[in-house]
């Protein structure tokens, strides 16, 4: 048999179907990057972006939202606990160091919750587990003990916060927040270098209690703001 001539054309058709396929291939692959980037959930920004909502002040992120909180509830134990340091504190330098939380947490409280106003943040009324278990502590220590316990406890605390302020005060978008994380900065620092100077801050234990990271949360992120009444 005479073999049959070629069909003009399919050669040309079928490179043509080829180079087709494979620009195809190569344009979904460039697509399905962006696509899966856009539709991460676990990406910090998308975090970010899901939990901020608009103020008239500027965004505001769960970030602030969970900072305007941990204001108050340091405030809402660690001011009796100054008071209480004024009592008890066998030697003038833990008195001072609670006169200077009474001062401090009286004028960061009454900024919190101007703030937490005017953004329609509700606010905590008591100490978390943690904080109240801390201040049955300092309930239960006497003498030399109660300056120990009373220094350790609340550096530790504020040495927690103290990261929590920095990193809202570089973050945030929002002018109120921004402010109260000046003043809350300025107030830690000041709390921070009073109790070391008591003498009594045990810097071996400190570090490695921050760096295991023992304490919980203080709070989770509270939900955006809506119509609240002022605590």
């Amino acid at each position: 048999m005479r073999p049959r001539p070629p069909v003009k054309g399919r050669g040309i058709f079928s490179g043509t179907g080829v180079i087709i396929a494979g620009l195809t291939a190569t344009l979904v692959a460039l697509l399905i990057p962006m696509w899966s980037y856009a539709d991460r959930s676990g990406t910090g920004l998308s975090v970010l972006n899901a939990g901020t909502v608009a103020t008239p002040y500027g965004p505001l992120s769960a970030l602030d939202r969970d900072f305007v909180t941990k204001v108050r509830l340091a405030g809402l134990w660690e001011l009796p606990a100054g008071q209480q340091a004024q009592q008890k504190g066998t030697t003038q330098a833990v008195r001072t160091a609670g006169q200077h939380l009474v001062e401090g947490h009286t004028f960061l409280d009454a900024r919190v919750r101007d703030v937490a106003s005017k953004l329609g943040l509700a606010l905590p009324n008591e100490p978390n587990d943690q904080q109240k278990q801390w201040l049955a502590t300092l309930d239960q220590a006497q003498g030399v003990e109660y300056d120990r316990q009373f220094a350790n406890i609340l550096r530790l605390a504020h040495g927690r916060v103290f990261s929590v302020v920095a990193e809202v005060r570089a973050s945030t978008q929002n002018s109120l927040v921004r402010a109260l994380a000046d003043d809350a900065n300025t107030t830690v620092l000041d709390h921070i270098k009073i109790l070391e100077a008591t003498g009594y801050v045990d810097f071996g234990a400190l570090a490695r209690d921050l760096a295991a990271g023992s304490t919980p949360p203080i709070t989770n992120s509270p939900a955006p703001p809506g119509p609240t009444t002022d605590p």
